[in-house]
């Protein structure tokens, strides 16, 4: 018998609801993304957010510049975003819940996915290649921005996309 696989607005809803149990404060949500979406969280409770989801990584080994940025990201099963990277952010992520296939690159050669479960953590420098990819199951992933110049921080429009399966 197949499992039953949550639909986007089940998924969507519950992390909503989680982020409000925790204390949250969302700014954005965005579902549209043909990959699944994410949740932008308020800056200003980075440190709950990071003590929350990176309890085993101190707040001050985090940051590159003053500002971080706290964010959940949501990979659907069998669903891609584009290989990438960005000019003013190095990223660490956490995976939260599902299992993930996360591909990284000094180059834009892509090599192979490595899976990780909940808990591990997976560390993007500034300019690393890398790409999330969704396996069996929804996976939800915490992450930090985490912004190389504080006199121009990193932006959703901060997105190199060396390949992209939806034509972006």
């Amino acid at each position: 018998m197949e499992p039953i696989v949550p639909t986007k607005p089940e998924v969507f809803s519950k992390i909503a609801a989680t982020l409000a149990e925790q204390g949250f404060n969302v700014v954005k949500e965005d579902q549209t993304r043909p990959w699944g979406g994410f949740f932008v969280l308020d800056e200003s409770q980075t440190p709950q957010f990071a003590a929350a989801y990176f309890p085993t990584v101190q707040l001050s080994s985090l940051q590159i510049t003053q500002k971080l940025s706290p964010k959940i990201l949501i990979v659907a099963p069998d669903k891609r975003l584009s290989w990438q990277y960005h000019h003013r952010r190095a990223e660490i992520w956490r995976v939260v819940s599902g299992t993930v296939g996360v591909v990284k690159s000094d180059t834009d050669d892509e090599t192979e996915v490595k899976a990780y479960q909940p808990g591990e953590l997976i560390v993007l420098k500034q300019g690393e290649r890398h790409r999330l990819v969704g396996l069996a199951e929804w996976g939800i992933l915490a992450e930090i921005w985490q912004h190389t110049d504080a006199e121009n921080p990193s932006d959703e429009e901060d997105i190199v996309r060396v390949q992209d399966d939806f034509g972006r």
